[in-house]
């Protein structure tokens, strides 16, 4: 009886604990509060062992044996990391050795490398049931290089005479190169892309489409493909790759409907920015005033540090002799802070290495250090608890010797971001015109405390650091608080004294 009064006892407390301080209750779910996990199917985990013919670990351009239930497995790693969405490369069937899944044999079949539909659905349902969200990669502009239209004379105006990729921004992608191009000026092949994209939405109930190099896409294509898709699933996102580092080349497709596109110009100055200590951040934030003054809508942007055609930011980082926790860690606080979808490409939290593809295609290892696995689960409990951080508007507020302050605001919260990308220690004072005055900042990833003094928040960051801090009320005797704990503990010890006296009238009664 003892233990179970102590156990019930604890409930309250814990209770208590749990709630984030100055968490404010998240409103509507929206796409620009989602955080993306990028995924390459065949390399990440292996579930189903019978589908693993023609598997050969050794060879970078063979399959690995990732498949649907191998990433079923994984859900759980994925979600406890705090992301909401998964994003898939094309699981749909594909010629020998198109482990990557853009050599599309079949739109209406999956690969059989990665299982069946029903699995594929199973997937779906899973990720569903723990409240997130899935995106798939929709090739609409190529096929494999031996698709049964390439020697189909009946065919021959369904492919056109340019190869892909269209203007060779991806010479150095051998896996990507001559491909046969869709002529999607073509009605019947435009109407078989559009019947495709609906019937998967359709049939497996997925939440969003990323449409790879859209610049090779005559424009009215894509108005209809996303009208068609947002047609038959409400609050569909649809996410565009524009492969280019020009934001007016970007903006260019807006008007086609689609919601947010990949953002390269940010990754341009994010990369370089944090890739080693001692960088000015003068250009980064220069960057990201420019891009947010130009996209049409920055918060559906996808915010990424590398991807499956980039070389990993981890070679990025050795190349330059630097220690690749820390610099992760300063360029994930920045992509989780500003503007935009943070998108993390899979292995990027265990700081895989990697060159062009294949090699940035590396099996997946979950048999690694995880520090920098904590730090990115504590960043996206901090940005799924605070909306200034994934809908408040951006004000730079310091900048100097390598230190970057900058603060989102959103109704009545305000969040303060602060950032040391040099190799000392440093102080740094905000004036309280630029927040409020006669309040404090709570830090949240290390918990850091300072208090507003002659109108000033006078913040000190360690070397290679970070901090989140949220503006509260100075930290005095909360009498809500205190009355709160007072009623809710005066009612749990009522309850167990009447609990004790049942239980000490039963045993008298026996």
């Amino acid at each position: 009886m003892v233990k179970r009064v102590l156990a019930l006892s604890l409930i309250p407390l814990l209770l208590f604990y749990a709630l984030p301080v100055g968490a404010v209750e998240k409103e509507d779910r929206r796409w620009q509060d989602e955080s993306i996990y990028f995924l390459m199917v065949d390399r990440y985990e292996n579930g189903d062992y019978n589908n693993d013919f023609h598997v050969n670990v050794k060879d970078p351009l063979s399959y690995h044996g990732g498949d649907f239930l191998g990433i079923i497995k994984k859900l759980d790693y994925i979600k406890d990391m705090g992301f909401t969405t998964i994003w898939l490369t094309p699981i749909f069937d594909n010629e020998d050795k198109g482990y990557h899944g853009y050599w599309i044999k079949d739109f209406y079949n999956t690969e059989e490398h990665f299982g069946t539909i029903d699995e594929f659905k199973k997937l779906v349902k899973e990720i569903h049931n723990r409240n997130m969200k899935v995106i798939l990669d929709f090739p609409i502009n190529h096929v494999g290089p031996n698709h049964s239209w390439v020697s189909d004379p009946a065919k021959k105006d369904w492919l056109s005479e340019a190869s892909h990729p269209h203007d060779g921004v991806d010479i150095e992608n051998d896996w990507l190169n001559n491909l046969p191009s869709l002529n999607l000026d073509n009605t019947e092949v435009k109407d078989y892309l559009l019947d495709a994209a609906k019937w998967w939405i359709t049939e497996t109930n997925i939440d969003g489409y990323y449409l790879d190099e859209v610049t090779g896409v005559p424009k009215g294509f894509l108005t209809d493909f996303v009208k068609g898709a947002k047609n038959v699933k409400k609050d569909f996102y649809i996410l565009g790759e524009v492969r280019s580092n020009d934001p007016q080349m970007i903006t260019e497709y807006e008007d086609t409907g689609i919601d947010g596109f990949l953002d390269f110009p940010l990754t341009e100055s994010l990369r370089p920015a944090f890739v080693e200590v001692d960088q000015s951040l003068n250009k980064l934030s220069a960057k990201t005033e420019e891009l947010l003054s130009v996209y049409k809508n920055p918060y559906l942007m996808g915010s990424l540090l590398d991807d499956h055609k980039l070389v990993r930011y981890t070679r990025d980082i050795i190349s330059k002799n630097q220690h690749p926790g820390p610099r992760w860690k300063l360029a994930l606080t920045y992509l989780y802070t500003v503007p935009g979808i943070p998108i993390l490409y899979y292995g990027s939290e265990i700081a895989l290495d990697g060159g062009l593809g294949p090699d940035n295609h590396r099996k997946m290892d979950f048999r690694t250090d995880k520090d920098l696995i904590d730090y990115i689960t504590k960043l996206a409990e901090v940005r799924n608890s605070y909306p200034s951080l994934t809908r408040g508007d951006l004000k730079l507020l310091a900048e100097e010797n390598g230190v970057q302050a900058y603060k989102r605001t959103y109704e009545d919260e305000t969040t303060v971001i602060l950032i040391n990308n040099s190799s000392e220690s440093r102080n740094i004072t905000i004036n309280a015109d630029e927040l409020a005055d006669n309040k404090e900042l709570r830090g949240l990833l290390t918990n850091d405390l300072a208090k507003s003094e002659d109108h000033q928040y006078k913040l000190f960051i360690d070397r290679e650091e970070a901090e989140i801090y949220v503006l509260s009320p100075k930290s005095g005797i909360n009498i809500p608080y205190v009355i709160a704990t007072i009623v809710v503990y005066g009612a749990f010890i009522g309850f167990i004294i009447t609990v004790w006296r049942r239980s000490k009238r039963k045993q008298s009664q026996e």
